[in-house]
């Protein structure tokens, strides 16, 4: 019984270090990957720095008011004034549409159609 119980432990050792040595390269491949991803969202990130800075740079109102002023004949811009804008009771907003009531209900709990018929429905209040 006991080469058997040696044979069998020798098995399960050799096992559990053939799994530790596969999970360790795979621990290692996702190192290496989470490693790649985090110098990727690096890059964008600065990407995205440059690109906010050059954004600003291009917005500056000193230069968009030199750019109006060049193309003010070309483009046909006016200057702005409060009467050009209208006021909130000059916006025309849709009619809201209702939901359309499929049945009516009478406060004693009869249906409409039950009070065409005369019959009535429990109201619940019966067993009281």
């Amino acid at each position: 019984m006991r080469p058997v119980l040696y044979v069998l432990s020798f098995l399960a050792l050799i096992a559990l270090g053939f799994w530790a040595y596969r999970e360790n390269y795979a621990t290692q491949a996702a190192l290496k990957e989470v490693e790649g991803l985090q110098r990727q969202i690096s890059g964008l990130r600065e990407a995205l720095t440059v690109q906010r800075a050059k954004w600003a740079y291009l917005n500056r109102p000193d230069r968009l008011r030199e750019l109006a002023t060049a193309n003010f004949d070309r483009l046909g811009l006016m200057p702005m004034e409060p009467s050009q804008f209208g006021t909130a009771a000059q916006v025309s907003y849709p009619a809201a549409k209702l939901p359309e009531v499929s049945f009516t209900q009478d406060v004693q709990g009869t249906t409409g159609a039950d009070a065409e018929t005369g019959t009535e429905t429990g109201t619940g209040a019966e067993g009281l």
